[in-house]
């Protein structure tokens, strides 16, 4: 058991761990970030599998978000515990810039390496799934809702996309804020389950696991069978694309993702600490 840091140390971890991370060797970044985006591609498939059927009908929506979000939270874990680089979290090494430990330079070059690694990542196990025939479940009804996910998510407005973006990352950032702080493995676990619980029953936009979700829907729609369980014509999926999917969506959820994390966690509980032991 290690010692549980209280808040204004945690904010002292906080920009500590954003040293190391930016003195990361480049390759190892790119490493680490695509196992972190495996990790959340991971969680996020599951958590289709496991509500899908429940997400097909109103009565049982909200029980379906539940199921998801809590089938969700081993990403994060697995990111916080076994050793990955994910780009929402990496929000955190503000703290480190703002204590003037590390560059600009070196921070933008840690968040681009860690977001490309976190893509391949994604991508790897989005193609993964679509060979694997793991779609064709249930009568080819979770291809369906994987192409459904995924169209709707494309069809947010850019200032939707957005601000689903800031609060989902100012809950992933709290939960890995509050892991800096626990004392334990259990601790860090619960540190990040429930915040991630909540912002995936709750619907919020999160770039990483995204670039599961909709290049998966993407795969999917290329099946007749699963676009024919949709029960959608081509107008009503004209937005999944490849292009909707940067424009639509990566673009404004990642930008929104910054601001949650930098904004509403780094920058906030640096001003109140660092000011105050200043």
């Amino acid at each position: 058991m290690g010692k549980l840091l209280k808040p204004g140390e945690i904010l002292e971890a906080t920009s500590n761990i954003g040293l190391a991370k930016a003195n990361t060797k480049p390759i190892n970044q790119v490493i680490l970030g695509i196992l972190a985006g495996a990790f959340i591609a991971f969680a996020a498939q599951g958590s289709n599998m496991a509500a899908f059927n429940l997400l097909a009908k109103p009565e049982t929506f909200g029980l379906g978000k539940l199921v998801s979000g809590l089938v969700f939270t081993p990403g994060l874990i697995f990111v916080l515990i076994a050793g990955a680089e994910l780009f929402t979290g990496n929000m955190l090494m503000f703290a480190a810039l703002f204590d003037k430990k590390i560059t600009w330079a070196s921070l933008i070059r840690t968040l681009v390496l860690v977001y490309i690694g976190n893509f391949i990542g994604s991508l790897l196990i989005a193609w993964m799934v679509s060979q694997s025939g793991q779609w064709g479940a249930a009568a080819n009804a979770l291809g369906a809702r994987t192409i459904l996910i995924a169209n709707g998510k494309v069809g947010l407005t850019f200032g939707k996309a957005f601000i689903l973006g800031i609060l989902c990352n100012w809950l992933v950032c709290l939960g890995v804020w509050m892991s800096f702080g626990a004392d334990s493995q259990v601790g860090k676990m619960l540190s990040a389950f429930f915040p991630i619980m909540l912002f995936v029953t709750s619907g919020f936009e999160h770039s990483i696991a995204n670039m599961y979700y909709i290049p998966a829907g993407i795969m999917a729609k290329a099946n007749p069978d699963f676009l024919a369980a949709t029960g959608l014509g081509a107008d009503e999926l004209a937005n999944l694309t490849w292009s909707g999917f940067f424009t639509n969506n990566l673009i404004p959820v990642t930008l929104g993702n910054i601001v949650g994390g930098v904004v509403f966690v780094a920058l906030a509980y640096w001003i109140v600490y660092r000011k105050k032991s200043a």
